[in-house]
């Protein structure tokens, strides 16, 4: 049980970022874009990987849909976008390609995929499938460039590398 505390705490506090940042959202095409949980998905991918990054993106859209912050399509736009993101960053280790994939993940991926939780969950009638990508990269694509400049000073000044190692001590 120990060994995961740290890891705990941080994904509940990148949760709470997600959920207060969602009230920074604008609403495009049915969905509400929230800027702030692209920046948690690229955080979590750096700092805990993949599954844990999911796992935030699920309590965060949770949340954001019991107090009305969010709709149903921040399942599978941050979930997705966290993913990809985590996987990129476990791979390959670079900042620029791990902000990348969030944004094509859940840009495109995730906006492919709220189309039938638009249509079947929300009863929405969405002009196309692809009618989620641009505000999906929209959001995804500001989140990502926040995130990028955030981890970069972080990496610059070698916080970055004190955190990481600081989550991974209790293993």
């Amino acid at each position: 049980m120990k060994q995961n505390t740290r890891k705990i705490a941080l994904a509940g506090v990148l949760t709470a970022v997600a959920v207060a940042g969602s009230l920074i959202s604008f609403p495009i095409a049915g969905s509400k874009c929230a800027p702030v949980q692209h920046m948690v998905n690229i955080i979590a991918a750096v700092m805990l990987g993949p599954w844990w990054g999911i796992g935030i993106a699920f309590c965060a859209s949770l949340l954001r849909n019991l107090m009305g912050l969010g709709s149903l399509m921040a399942f599978p736009g941050s979930m997705i976008g966290a993913f990809c993101c985590g996987l990129v960053y476990v791979k390959f280790k670079n900042l620029a390609m791990t902000c990348t994939a969030e944004a094509l993940g859940t840009g495109i991926l995730g906006g492919l995929c709220a189309y039938p939780v638009a249509k079947l969950l929300m009863g929405l009638v969405p002009e196309a499938v692809t009618v989620y990508i641009i505000p999906f990269l929209i959001s995804t694509v500001a989140g990502s460039i926040l995130a990028f400049i955030v981890m970069e000073i972080l990496q610059k000044n070698g916080t970055l590398v004190k955190m990481q190692q600081t989550i991974q001590m209790e293993q």
